[in-house]
């Protein structure tokens, strides 16, 4: 193991300042990737109309289901690299990671293929509304169309983030935002494109990400430099990816399947309460990116500590990141709460009287709810990078029945209010399934090891 690698373990050292120091990079990576997402939205707002900014923030939903399927996917095919490079198994490694590159291109192809075909369709069984279809379909087909490059951002940075490199993505985010915010002005602004140039600006972006990503990996790390051999992987390589990835593509895709019924809902009220949640749905993807990252975190933390035995550590780290978090939620909701007005003018003009007040309500009350979303992310993270991918499925299946029948019933009952609270109950649904879902996983894992080093005695 080079000095490089030895420095990217989390298995050594103090347990919080390790999770807050491989948290920030990746912090600032998701803070540079809504921010080139929030340009896309405000520059359609401002240079398109309201009618476009509908369009662009309906198609919310189904991203979230499909590219949030891909980066569940790619999550957990770089689980069983991380704690190979735990255990400090590195051929296990090199042929997890050939395994994952396999599978990738295969699933890339045909998701690109069933959604672009299938744009159309989604679009309408959401009820999108006729004022803004266009925009809507237009912009997400392209983002469709680019799913090999999410594809290869997702698994590459993935890879980087197993073997406790989270500051490398960040450098290759931050030129492709720069990147992205000089096309949305190009193809919008210069050209006079309409909602495609700002899908056509992110998909150029992601792919100059991945492939930076992919460059700098196999000259900078040996262990991820692939030999032919490593391409000859056995059932139980691709097996163990599958049964890591799947779940993990299948939990995010369940939860999308809530917050699409919350979109149909939101459609039915009209286009100015849809630009409304659109907007406060971008300022709810700013605010919480330090909470995300500390989840994403924490599936590296624990399933490198995972490959090395220390399930002590594996405890102390999941309690210390969530009360950390409980702190960053206070303050986030603070943010919200006083200054969510004027991050809402980047998306919208402050003549949108309706349309402000509709975010304001909605971001501000699921502001209340942040403490609860931080139990979600830490804990479902943590069980991911034990490898008990899934039990997230579980989770997610409640957050979507809470999710569907807050939109389908409550609607009718309490109008806008439903919507507002969706998440947070939602959040509160995974809760009470995640924590003791925890310890179940924690005392298999304890299990497992006394049953190995049962062996290993004989």
């Amino acid at each position: 193991m080079s000095k490089d690698d030895k420095r990217n373990m989390l298995t050594e050292g103090k347990v919080l300042p390790a999770i807050v120091s491989f948290t920030m990079p990746i912090f600032f990576g998701m803070l540079f990737q809504q921010f080139y997402n929030m340009v896309d939205t405000a520059i359609v707002g401002k240079y398109l109309g309201i009618n476009a900014l509908a369009g662009v923030g309906s198609t919310g939903s189904l991203m979230f289901l499909v590219i949030g399927t891909v980066n569940g996917i790619c999550s957990g095919f770089a689980i069983p690299v991380a704690q190979s490079f735990g255990a400090k198994n590195m051929d296990m490694l090199k042929r997890f990671v050939a395994g994952a590159t396999l599978l990738s291109a295969i699933m890339s192809v045909i998701l690109t293929a069933i959604t672009v075909v299938l744009c159309d369709n989604m679009l309408q069984a959401m009820d999108t509304t006729p004022e803004s279809y266009e925009y809507a379909y237009k912009y997400l087909v392209l983002i469709f169309a680019g799913i090999p490059f999410t594809f290869l951002y997702n698994l590459t940075s993935g890879f980087l983030r197993s073997i406790g490199d989270s500051r490398s993505p960040l450098y290759f985010l931050f030129l492709s935002s720069v990147l992205n915010i000089a096309l949305d002005f190009l193809f919008i602004v210069g050209f006079k494109m309409s909602s495609d140039g700002a899908g056509l600006a992110t998909v150029i972006a992601q792919a100059v990400s991945g492939l930076a990503c992919l460059v700098y990996m196999t000259r900078k790390y040996d262990i991820l430099k692939l030999r032919k051999k490593d391409f000859k992987v056995n059932g139980f390589i691709l097996f163990r990816l599958l049964s890591v990835g799947i779940p993990m593509g299948i939990q995010y895709g369940i939860t999308a399947i809530g917050t699409i019924v919350i979109q149909a809902a939101v459609n039915g009220f009209g286009t100015i309460t849809v630009a409304g949640v659109t907007t406060s749905g971008k300022i709810y993807s700013l605010v919480t990116c330090p909470l995300e990252a500390l989840g994403a975190a924490m599936a590296t933390f624990a399933g490198q500590n995972i490959g090395a035995g220390k399930l002590e550590r594996v405890n102390k780290g999941l309690w210390q990141a969530t009360f950390f978090g409980f702190g960053i939620s206070v303050f986030v909701l603070g943010v919200v709460w006083f200054f969510g007005r004027f991050i809402a003018l980047l998306f919208m003009d402050a003549t949108e009287v309706e349309a402000m007040d509709y975010a304001m309500q909605c971001i501000r009350i699921n502001g209340l709810g942040f403490c609860l979303l931080t139990i979600v992310l830490t804990f479902r993270y943590t069980i991911q990078g034990m490898g008990y991918s899934t039990l997230a499925i579980c989770a997610g299946i409640l957050e979507m029945i809470a999710r569907c029948f807050i939109g389908i019933l409550l609607p009718g009952v309490i109008g806008f209010l439903s919507i507002c609270i969706a998440n947070p109950m939602a959040w509160l649904a995974a809760d009470v399934f995640l924590i003791p879902a925890y310890y179940m996983c924690l005392r298999k894992a304890k299990r497992h090891y006394e049953k190995a080093f049962h062996t290993e005695s004989l």
